[in-house]
C-alpha cells in the first residue's frame, strides 16, 4: 500500500531540476532573468495564488538555496541560508522536501507538525551520515551548516518551521482601512536575542562560555550566531570536533552534549481572508529592512517583481550605510561584495483565498529551485 502511494505521489510531484523549462512553455512561470549577481523569477503561479522569487549572491560561492514545490499535497517553500560553505544548504535543498513527501505519503497525504519535524530529523541524520562517510576526504563539511525556514500550505492551514534566523512575515489587511499590518510568524534562534542566550545558559548551566560577546556580536561558544541549524555537526557530535577538522572550529574542552540543535520551532496558522501575502527571506534581507518596510514595499507595488524589488531595496540600504551609491555597489564582484551584504534569498507568496477555500490543485505541478547555475 505504501509503495502504491509513493508511486502516485511521484507522478503528481515533479522532481527537482530542469522541469521549470517545460512549465515555462505553458506559461505557468513568468520571466526569469539575471541582473549582475541578482537572479529572479518575477512572477508565477502556484497552488494558492501568485509568487515572486529572487536571490542575490555576495559570497564567492553562493551559500543560499531556496525552493517552491506546489501540487496535491499543497505548497512547500524552503529558504536555506548556508554558512561555512554551500554543502549543507545544497544537501537540504536536495533532500528535505523529498523526506517531507515520503513521510506525507505514509500518512495518506495528511500534513501535520510531526510530518515536518520528522522531515527535519531525517535530513539532519542524512547530512551527519554524509559527513561521517566523507570524514577523511572532506572534513570541512562538518563545519558547514544551514538555517532552515519552511512554509507549508495544506488545505487552509499554514505551517511555519524554522531553525536559525531566517524569517517569514505575513502581510495582513487591517479591516477596511486599506492598511497592511506586518506580522512575524517565525521564531528565530540567534544568540543576539536575549531569550536565545537564556535558553542556551539553561541547557548548559556548567559552561560559562556557552555564549561569548565578540566584537559586539553574541556567538555560541564564540564561534557561531545561530543556536539551531541543520548541519554544523562539529558542534553536535564530539567525534567530528577533532583533527583533521580545522583548528579554529575545534573546542578546547570535551563536548559532553550537543551544543546546537536541529529541532525547528513550528507554528500552525489558520489562513484568514484578510491574510494577503507572505514574505520568506534569509536574514540578509532583514539586516537592512524592517518587517514593516518589507510589507509596505510589497503592498505598494504590483505582484510581479516583488522579490527582486525587496532585494534591491535592501541593497540600496546596504549601500547607504556605507555612504556609497547603489550603482557603485553593483560594480563590486562576489566575495568582496560579502563585506557589504550577505547572500539574500526572497520568496513572496500571494494568497488567493478563492483557490485556498476550493482546495484547487495546480496543474501542472510546480517545482522550482532558485539560482541553479550559481
Amino acid at each position: 500500500m505504501l509503495q502504491a502511494l509513493m508511486n502516485l505521489f511521484s507522478l503528481c510531484w515533479k522532481p527537482f531540476g530542469r522541469d521549470a523549462d517545460r512549465i515555462d512553455s505553458i506559461g505557468v512561470i513568468g520571466r526569469e532573468g539575471k541582473d549582475g549577481l541578482l537572479w529572479f523569477r518575477d512572477f508565477g503561479k502556484y497552488g494558492s495564488g501568485d509568487f515572486s522569487m529572487a536571490v542575490v549572491q555576495a559570497n564567492q560561492v553562493l551559500e543560499d538555496q531556496s525552493q517552491i514545490e506546489s501540487g496535491p499535497l499543497g505548497t512547500f517553500v524552503g529558504i536555506y541560508d548556508g554558512h561555512g560553505g554551500p554543502d549543507a544548504s545544497r544537501y537540504v535543498c536536495d533532500h528535505l522536501f523529498r523526506h517531507f513527501q515520503a513521510i506525507s505519503a505514509e500518512s495518506r497525504g495528511v500534513v501535520t507538525t510531526e510530518t515536518i519535524e520528522r522531515a527535519f530529523r531525517q535530513t539532519e541524520e542524512g547530512y551527519m551520515a554524509l559527513v561521517s562517510g566523507s570524514w577523511n576526504a572532506r572534513p570541512h563539511i562538518a563545519s558547514a551548516g544551514t538555517c532552515c525556514l519552511v512554509g507549508v500550505i495544506f488545505q487552509q492551514t499554514l505551517f511555519v518551521a524554522n531553525a536559525g534566523d531566517s524569517r517569514v512575515v505575513l502581510g495582513k489587511k487591517v479591516g477596511n482601512t486599506g492598511g497592511m499590518a506586518a506580522i512575524q510568524l517565525s521564531t528565530e534562534h540567534n544568540a543576539n536575542l536575549e531569550a536565545v542566550r537564556q535558553e542556551l545558559k539553561e541547557l548548559h548551566p556548567h559552561d560559562p562560555q556557552i555564549v561569548v560577546l565578540k566584537h559586539g556580536v553574541w556567538r555560541v561558544k564564540g564561534i557561531i550566531q545561530v543556536s539551531r541549524s541543520i548541519g554544523d555537526v562539529y558542534l553536535k557530535h564530539a567525534q567530528f570536533n577533532r583533527e583533521p577538522l580545522n583548528a579554529k572550529f575545534r573546542l578546547p574542552e570535551p563536548m559532553n552534549m550537543p551544543i546546537l540543535s536541529a529541532n525547528p520551532t513550528i507554528l500552525s496558522h489558520a489562513l484568514q481572508p484578510n491574510d494577503s501575502f507572505l514574505i520568506f527571506a534569509s536574514d540578509g534581507l532583514w539586516e537592512h529592512l524592517s518587517n514593516e518596510k518589507a510589507v509596505d514595499i510589497v503592498n505598494s507595488n504590483p505582484h510581479a517583481g516583488s522579490a527582486k524589488r525587496l532585494i534591491k531595496a535592501a541593497l540600496h540600504e546596504a549601500a547607504r550605510k556605507r555612504e556609497m551609491r547603489y550603482s557603485d555597489l553593483r560594480k563590486i564582484d562576489k566575495k568582496v561584495r560579502r563585506h557589504f551584504h550577505d547572500d539574500i534569498s526572497v520568496i513572496v507568496l500571494f494568497l488567493n483565498h478563492d483557490l485556498i477555500s476550493r482546495g484547487t490543485v495546480l496543474d501542472p505541478t510546480l517545482s522550482i529551485r532558485s539560482a541553479l547555475d550559481h
